[in-house]
């Protein structure tokens, strides 16, 4: 059963590196956004498993738990400046306006 665990974290790993060089070459920000959640939630997982291996589900299970909760609240800010800046794609009015010092 430990080796079960085991592959999963590895197979859990690959794919938290396969979401990563989404979150780095994706073409939009909302795409970089979500692939980032999905980073965060991968994480959380790989935690719990690691309790479960290691026999200290406790104390990883709190780990993960704030983790979870830090993915979630930088997930609400990325979307609130987002909503503030009313676009999400470069060269817009925005950063012309931020620019020009207005």
């Amino acid at each position: 059963m430990e080796h079960f665990f085991v592959l999963t974290i590895i197979i859990l790993g690959i794919m938290v590196i396969l979401c990563l060089y989404r979150a780095v070459f994706s073409p939009t920000i909302m795409d970089r956004i979500a692939a980032v959640g999905v980073i965060g939630t991968k994480t959380t997982l790989i935690l719990v498993l690691l309790g479960i291996y290691y026999k200290r589900i406790d104390m990883f299970v709190d780990i993960s738990l704030a983790y979870a909760l830090l993915n979630f609240i930088a997930t609400l800010a990325a979307s609130k400046f987002f909503r503030l800046r009313k676009s999400i794609t470069p060269g817009t009015k925005f950063l012309k306006d931020r620019e020009a010092g207005k």
